[in-house]
């Protein structure tokens, strides 16, 4: 039943059909092939039931957030910005992009926002001056990774719904290892430029002067990641509160660049509807799948499959790991998380990790879905940005970032507080 239950996953996700339809689809089957009840019945109060759910209105006021941002026109100003600081480090603009990524996604919570954002305003950059093409649109399609890592993040909400954890907890645990991940990243490009200096021209330092004069544009970016994640971490406010809080900052951004307009705010509604209509979609026949798995037993068959076995724990983390790199090949990665949070989280709990630590560590591996082919995201979104030139660049210079990934979960498998010691900073407060 395990076993085909997975195989009607993948052959349902090749299938080209719309995500929420292959779960639909999915747990109709299971509930007509496994259970005697008419499950189907359900399928109303499981709809209502999850769409009620607090949490989840942070999900329209995130994306509107970020619609808003698009469209605000402060993304070139703080990439120029940013390019004063990093630009002389060896790997020149695709520092910058890592550093831009990392601060915007600190203000969208979208992976594919970050990378669409970020390479319209760097790639034109990439031929200008000499640049790597395969590296510098790796950096692109990774740097847009941090965008589901680093709070505010929409897949941190989910997350959190479907494994009923709080989400401030989430957010609160992701953002030390956000910030590393951001540094692994520029980490690497120092290193791949200081061994191959062709990678990247060297520029001269920007003068001080100007380096300071620039922060004024890093403001608005970083008193909008105050304003939603600092009222969370400060106890003021509820991750859903603070999404309100962010459209509210957004808004009041967008006026003081005078970019505040009907058509701009029609624009961001109609691109906000549309999002959330397909993910709310998709969450609805994601808890109608998890409460089919639940009554015909496959969730409790996962876990004592896991609790037989005699490996040691972090052997099967290790088994875990493999297994969504392999499926983030072939699965389209917010299928791949709705699908499988309700089956794998409570076998990390048998395991006795810490469902927060997971959080992270899947958040991650989504991450890693995001870059790798050949259905990565993110790789399409640069590309599609780019217009011309070989797909494959794309992919070679994803591919070190995810090596970039895996030896994160290392560290953080290493050492958990890495991101359980703000939760625990915040509890101990609060307690």
């Amino acid at each position: 039943m395990l076993s085909f239950s997975l195989f009607g996953l993948l052959a349902l996700a090749a299938s080209s059909l719309f995500v929420a339809a292959v779960l639909g689809l999915l747990a109709g089957g299971l509930a007509s092939f496994y259970s005697t009840l008419p499950l189907i019945r359900g399928l109303g109060e499981i709809a209502w039931t999850s769409s009620a759910d607090f949490v989840l209105v942070a999900i329209p006021m995130f994306i509107l957030m970020g619609e808003l941002l698009l469209r605000s026109g402060v993304t070139d100003a703080m990439y120029t910005a940013l390019d004063r600081w990093v630009g002389h480090i060896p790997g020149g603009l695709m520092h910058t992009n890592v550093a831009a990524s990392a601060l915007f996604a600190a203000t969208s919570g979208s992976s594919i926002a970050t990378a669409a954002t970020i390479g319209t305003v760097s790639i034109p950059n990439m031929n200008r001056f000499g640049y790597n093409p395969a590296l510098f649109l790796g950096t692109i399609a990774a740097g847009g990774t941090l965008g589901i890592l680093i709070p505010p993040s929409i897949n941190m909400v989910i997350y959190g719904a479907l494994s009923e954890t709080a989400v401030s907890d989430l957010y609160l645990a992701a953002l030390i290892p956000g910030v590393l991940m951001a540094v692994l990243f520029s980490a690497y490009v120092l290193g791949a430029c200081i061994v191959r200096p062709d990678l990247a021209p060297r520029t001269a330092p920007t003068p001080w002067r100007e380096r300071f004069a620039a922060l004024v544009h890093l403001l608005p970016p970083i008193m909008l990641f105050l304003l939603v994640v600092g009222s969370i971490y400060a106890g003021l406010a509820t991750p859903t509160e603070a999404s309100a809080l962010g459209v509210m900052g957004s808004l009041a951004l967008v006026l003081s660049r005078g970019r505040l307009s009907v058509e701009l705010l029609l624009r961001s509604f109609e691109g906000t509807v549309r999002t959330t209509a397909m993910v709310m979609l998709i969450v609805t026949a994601a808890f109608f799948l998890n409460f089919v798995l639940s009554t015909i037993g496959i969730t409790d068959m996962a876990v004592k499959l896991v609790s037989n076995l005699t490996w040691h724990p972090i052997a099967v983390l290790a088994a875990i790991v493999v297994f969504y790199l392999v499926l983030g090949c072939f699965v389209e990665t917010l299928t791949l998380m709705i699908a499988t949070t309700p089956v794998i989280v409570p076998i990390i709990k048998q395991l006795g990790f810490s469902p927060v630590w997971f959080g992270v560590v899947f958040v991650i591996l989504i991450e890693a879905a995001l870059i790798t082919p050949p259905i990565g995201m993110n790789l399409f979104v640069v590309q599609s940005i780019r217009k011309n030139g070989p797909f494959r660049d794309v992919v070679v210079g994803s591919l070190p970032f995810v090596a970039a990934m895996l030896v994160m979960i290392v560290l953080l498998t290493v050492f958990p507080y890495m991101a359980l010691w703000l939760p625990s900073v915040f509890a101990a407060s609060h307690g």
